[in-house]
């Protein structure tokens, strides 16, 4: 028996089975690069779902982390730390935000800007107690919470979780027409993602979100964008709005906020919205805390001063070019958007995970989705002759 196979027995005996990962133990992580327990080398094109958007172990978040944790890490939010002023600040600069509250999971970030929206609709829009409700689109991926799968359309993560939690309201994805006609006079805010991930890297027609932001303004709603995997840098863009030139009035950020080290989420917003919150409504015990903060400075600051965002716009280009090059009887499409892409094939392929795994056997993790899709997101430090490999890779799986 194999180290791998030893490991992946004992997690299997051990473990909780609600993963169903792909055979390949990682040991080791070097930019766009990691090594399994056995030795062999892989070009990760997944990023921890982008959370590794700097590449695995960048060695300045990395030497920030191991100064900050002899220094010193938590504290929680009963007392100030000297780094959390100097994240909000920066943060502050790099996004326009007017508040911003931190948090751990992205998950935590969906469910404080669930809290905060209705909050503030019962106590500055004036809808009445307990009748708030939060437009949501079909398809959506937010976490796995249970307020948030109270509102999924994904029956896996949906059902035999009950009772959910009310509130929301849900249209499909892209339709601005659909948005508009479920507005109501309790209609608080909108929480959308600018591209669905999880569904398949599925992208809205232009001009839809230009249109929401109009019926948002119009309407008095709060505009919520899940940026979690779409932002820092992920599409081309520091975030995705950015496509559109629109402004959310809150947006998530988390994953690649800490480069892939810790933990590290983030709800920005106008005074508003994060006003209504006072002290003892909400917190988290590591929210905030100084590595936390330590880490994401230093995350930001690779990400915009190494060039990080520009070479995701243009690798993604290159990448999508690539793929949509390749001559396949498998493939319905291709699609993404900066380093962020989805190869759907046709029902009759007979599903995106058998290709994943042979690409795991050339050297190139991806992962499926929706069943039909392979999804494609490696670190925006991936280089030209990397994209080129991968693409002569894919080319020989699917072709």
């Amino acid at each position: 028996m194999t180290t791998s196979e030893k490991l992946i027995a004992t997690e299997q005996r051990l473990g909780a089975n609600n993963y169903k990962p792909l055979d390949v133990v990682l040991t080791r992580g070097e930019g766009v690069y990691v090594w399994d327990t056995d030795g062999n080398r892989y070009l990760d094109c997944l990023s921890a779902y982008s959370a590794v958007n700097q590449g695995h172990c960048h060695p300045k978040i990395l030497a920030a982390m191991v100064e900050q944790a002899g220094r010193l890490t938590l504290t929680s939010r009963a007392f100030r730390n000297d780094q959390l002023a100097y994240l909000y600040e920066e943060l502050a600069a790099l996004t326009g935000s007017h508040k911003i509250l931190p948090m751990n999971s992205g998950a935590e970030a969906v469910e404080t800007a669930i809290k905060a929206v209705r909050k503030w609709g019962y106590e500055v829009k004036g809808v009445p107690e307990g009748k708030a409700e939060i437009i949501v689109c079909a398809d959506n991926f937010h976490g796995r919470t249970l307020s948030i799968i109270s509102f999924s359309t994904d029956p896996d993560a949906r059902i035999g979780f009950g009772p959910y939690t009310p509130g929301f309201r849900t249209i499909p994805f892209g339709d601005a027409e659909a948005f508009a006609a479920a507005i109501n006079a309790n209609t608080v805010a909108a929480l959308i993602e600018p591209i669905q991930g999880e569904a398949g890297v599925i992208i809205p027609p232009a001009g839809y979100f230009t249109r929401i932001r109009e019926l948002c303004t119009d309407n008095n709603v709060t505009l919520i964008l899940d940026e979690i995997q779409t932002g820092l840098g992920r599409t081309g863009k520091l975030l995705a709005e950015e496509h559109e030139g629109i402004e959310a009035d809150v947006t998530l950020i988390g994953k690649a906020l800490s480069g892939g080290f810790y933990p590290v989420s983030a709800v920005l917003s106008n005074s508003e919205v994060l006003g209504v919150l006072k002290p003892g409504q909400h917190g988290s015990t590591f929210g905030g805390n100084p590595l936390a903060c330590a880490v994401a400075r230093t995350a930001l600051k690779v990400l915009t001063e190494e060039g990080m965002i520009e070479n995701a716009a243009v690798m993604g280009d290159y990448f999508l070019d690539g793929l949509r090059s390749i001559r396949s009887n498998i493939v319905r499409d291709v699609r993404g958007r900066g380093l962020m892409m989805a190869i759907e094939l046709e029902p009759e392929a007979g599903g995106a995970r058998q290709y994943c795994h042979a690409l795991k056997e050339r050297g190139l993790l991806a992962k499926d989705t929706h069943d039909h899709t392979i999804r494609l997101a490696p670190p925006l430090v991936i280089t030209r002759e990397q994209v080129d490999w991968a693409v002569s890779q894919i080319e020989k799986t699917i072709g």
